[in-house]
């Protein structure tokens, strides 16, 4: 699993607010279209649907450690054609210390491993958040 650590100019609290918020998900995710909530444990989305402006779909199944402000995902179905992943939101200062990684399944094709970039993904977040707007 590769990982990246980036440093996000805002309160802890509102990163992680806005990163389990899956309506959110589609304003700073590269080429998502959709981010449709199938199920739901205690209040947080515990399976995702995605669909992307490339046509590819696919269902992630989260899990969280609340206390440490940690999310993690895996593929519904089928770890050969899916993504892994955690994200951890640390404490930094005046800010957030963001910690994404991610594991792409042997099936994805060159191009599915590009849309999931993970510098991409963290620069597109870090981008997000520093937006006046979502202050």
């Amino acid at each position: 699993m590769h990982s990246v650590t980036a440093f996000v100019p805002r309160a802890r609290e509102r990163c992680w607010a806005v990163f389990v918020d899956a309506s959110k998900l589609p304003l700073w995710v590269p080429g998502l279209r959709r981010a449709q909530v199938l199920a739901l444990e205690r209040g947080l989305p515990s399976e995702i649907h995605f669909e992307f402006a490339s046509s590819r779909v696919y269902t992630l199944s989260y899990t969280y450690d609340v206390e440490k402000r940690e999310v993690r995902w895996q593929p519904k179905l089928g770890k050969r054609d899916g993504v892994s992943g955690f994200v951890r939101f640390d404490a930094s200062g005046e800010g957030t210390e963001l910690t994404y990684a991610l594991e792409h399944g042997e099936g994805r094709s060159p191009s599915e491993v590009e849309l999931g970039d993970l510098q991409t993904l963290v620069d597109a977040f870090v981008a997000w958040m520093c937006d006046e707007r979502t202050s």
